[in-house]
């Protein structure tokens, strides 16, 4: 894996879009509309809990968060309620990029890919 600036390549395919990795391993967009009305609350379209169901159904061992290429996705106080009954890290997209190769367990990762 590896992205710059506006996108991410995974196994050799470049998505110009935020992604989600499920615990299978098959790739989605993420569906950030279920966040854009707050988007004039954070100055940016926020990860929300309105996007993060998903979790309850696939139960991952680990949740990655990707916050861009320099960390400046903001999170809602809702999503953060929702990590929280997961095991979590939360960094800039490039460092969970390194850290996704080496993990084992059973994991989701919500990547975003600017800012």
């Amino acid at each position: 894996m590896r992205s710059e600036f506006g996108w991410i390549e995974i196994d050799r395919i470049r998505y110009d879009h935020d992604v989600i990795i499920h615990t299978d391993g098959s790739v989605t967009k993420r569906p950030r509309k279920k966040s854009k009305e707050l988007k004039s609350t954070y100055g940016h379209t926020p990860l929300s809990e309105y996007e993060l169901g998903f979790l309850t159904t696939e139960q991952p061992e680990k949740v990655y968060i990707g916050t861009g290429q320099y960390g400046d996705l903001p999170l809602t106080p809702g999503a953060e309620t929702v990590l929280s009954r997961f095991e979590t890290i939360i960094r800039p997209t490039p460092e969970i990029l390194g850290m996704l190769e080496k993990e084992t367990r059973s994991c989701i990762a919500v990547i975003h890919v600017t800012c």
